[in-house]
């Protein structure tokens, strides 16, 4: 019962720091051209 101590905030920091990420990548533009990412595989450079 002990470990709960510990591994609730791990958890909870690290479901933060995915959250940051994820909104970090939103507002950085990652996910803005979502169609031409399967064009682009196919082109043979």
């Amino acid at each position: 019962m002990d470990v709960l101590v510990f591994m609730i905030p791990i958890a909870t920091g690290l479901g933060l720091v995915g959250l940051c990420a994820f909104l970090w990548a939103l507002r950085s533009g990652q996910y803005d051209d979502i169609e031409g990412a399967e064009y682009r595989v196919l082109q043979d450079d």
